[in-house]
């Protein structure tokens, strides 16, 4: 699955919520507090985790690109 940025970079709890793969921002702040997130293969525990072109987020058997 792939993002594709409309600005620089996109925050890391609007990512999941824009890949669908969680339902609110609520449910992106407890999964990635739970340590269920990894971003470039690492647990990210900041939802306002800046990504760019090239990353990948990981989350629930589900792994999003982000593109430009």
């Amino acid at each position: 699955m792939e993002i594709k940025l409309r600005d620089e970079f996109i925050k890391l709890g609007q990512a999941l919520k824009a890949a669908g793969l969680v339902e609110s921002g609520v449910d992106a702040k407890f999964a990635i507090q739970d340590g269920l997130v990894k971003v470039n293969g690492a647990v990210e525990m900041q939802r306002g985790k800046k990504l760019y072109d090239g990353d990948k987020v990981e989350y629930d058997g589900e792994t999003v690109t982000i593109t430009k």
